[in-house]
């Protein structure tokens, strides 16, 4: 299955569903089978009440030091937590992968979620998604408001940071202001990789000012053509170089045979059928997008088809990245560590 792509391709897989939903050994034993089959990140989605799943970036937080090479990116909700918890929560779980992390960036439009949470309402689509772009923006700078060198640890004058390498950040969002500076160091990446899942126009106006990787959810792949099309021009009207933004098409797949496929419409690409069906069609979908993020049917069911059979079918075909893992996600993703905006040049 010789395949004429000149780049390989990046493959993330979601872990939600994995065991029982709640266990933290279920989600460590997924991410470490994804690991093993070398594939390029794991997700997780969020959940603000707890009633469907458990809080995603404090559960890859758990997955981060029994794993060792690959991506974790936590669904992060950001309309009812503050932009500063945000930034250090996020920045913990660099630390804790050892520069593994990214986070895809999520509002809340729910009800549930407001009463549970009970610091505002809800909001229309488009203020939630405008609140998550300053939230990106003032997290980043939060990430700069420390030098890389800022910390001293000298134990014979008790000095553990020089205080002329922390800056303050002074940003105003909408119904919200951050000082700064942080109070965790710089992420071992600088800026762990930002995500953003480009459902509608508003989140793909957040995608285009802050993402890193972008999901587009397209049904046919006319459509994922278009999208990734967008995506691009969006990105360059935004000021910011398109080819150094990774854009992913999100794929449903339902391997296991015996079990029924979806009862609904999807947003992304649909596959139901045998393992090595998904690999050429993942082949085909591959000429029109970066990569994929793909999600179960049954992630307990799913998952070890999908490693086990599809991913060495797309290693035999010369798609996906060969060699060491490197050390980093964003260098995964042929990002290079950013430069600190506060540092003097």
């Amino acid at each position: 299955m010789a395949h004429p792509l000149d780049r390989p391709l990046i493959i993330g897989v979601a872990l939600d569903g994995a065991g029982d939903g709640f266990t933290a050994a279920d989600y460590v034993r997924a991410a470490r089978l994804a690991e093993d089959a070398g594939l390029d990140f794991a997700t997780l989605d969020d959940s603000l009440t707890g009633e469907a799943r458990p809080d995603a970036l404090l559960t890859l937080a758990a997955v981060a030091p029994r794993t060792r090479r690959i991506g974790l990116v936590p669904a992060v909700t950001v309309t009812h937590t503050e932009p500063f918890h945000v930034s250090k929560a996020v920045a913990s779980l660099d630390f804790a992968s050892r520069g593994r992390a990214g986070w895809r960036v999520e509002v809340s439009r729910t009800g549930a979620d407001a009463r549970a949470v009970g610091r505002r309402a809800t909001a229309p689509a488009e203020e939630l998604w405008a609140e998550a772009t300053a939230v990106a923006d003032v997290v980043a700078r939060l990430w700069d408001s420390w030098e890389d060198d800022a910390e001293i640890r000298d134990v014979a004058t008790g000095r553990f940071i020089d205080r002329d390498k922390l800056h303050y950040v002074d940003f105003e969002g909408p119904g919200w202001s951050v000082r700064g500076p942080s109070i965790t160091p710089r992420p071992p990446q600088g800026h762990p990789l930002v995500v953003v899942r480009a459902e509608d126009d508003h989140a793909l106006a957040t995608a285009a000012a802050a993402a890193d990787a972008v999901i587009v959810t397209s049904g046919t792949l006319g459509a994922v053509r278009e999208r990734y099309r967008r995506v691009r021009e969006e990105i360059a009207a935004a000021g910011r170089d398109p080819d150094a933004v990774t854009v992913l098409a999100e794929v449903h797949a339902h391997l296991a045979p015996g079990r029924p496929g979806p009862d609904r419409v999807l947003p992304g690409l649909v596959h139901t059928g045998s393992p090595g069906a998904l690999a050429e069609a993942l082949l085909e979908w591959g000429r029109v997008v970066d990569g994929f993020a793909v999600r179960f049917g049954s992630t307990d069911a799913d998952l070890p088809l999908f490693t086990e059979r599809t991913v060495p079918l797309l290693r035999e075909s010369g798609v996906l990245h060969e060699g060491p893992a490197p050390d980093t996600l964003r260098a995964r993703f042929g990002l290079g560590r950013p430069a600190n905006r506060y540092e003097a040049v």
